[in-house]
């Protein structure tokens, strides 16, 4: 699935990174706790949160995501954005809950990883 088929399927705006829509993805994870991505997410290409701070940024740079969703209507700052454009991350900002997004990627073939489905 590309960056540019995740921002459609959710309604998305991209805040930056437009070049990077193109990029085929092959997993996801939503998380609002930071630390419970550095301890378990593995190979997640696309990062959907809630939770907007710096951190948000540093943790999707150090686990080399491609793409941040920030679910809720959720907006960075511009130093945010400033910094994922930098580390050549794409963000975006959908309407959607979180539960409702990840239910959307899922049900479209966006899976986690280690997940038993194609």
């Amino acid at each position: 699935m590309t960056i540019n088929t995740i921002k459609d399927l959710l309604g998305a705006e991209v805040l930056c990174g437009s070049e990077s829509l193109g990029k085929d993805v092959h997993s996801a994870c939503g998380s609002d706790m930071m630390s419970d991505v550095l301890a378990y997410v593995k190979d997640q290409a696309v990062l959907l949160t809630g939770l907007v701070n710096a951190q948000v940024i540093r943790t999707a740079e150090m686990m080399d995501m491609l793409c941040i969703v920030f679910v809720r209507s959720k907006k960075p700052s511009q130093d945010m954005l400033d910094l994922a454009e930098e580390s050549g991350i794409a963000v975006m900002t959908t309407p959607m809950r979180m539960y409702d997004a990840c239910g959307t990627l899922y049900s479209n073939g966006l899976t986690g990883s280690g997940s038993t489905n194609g």
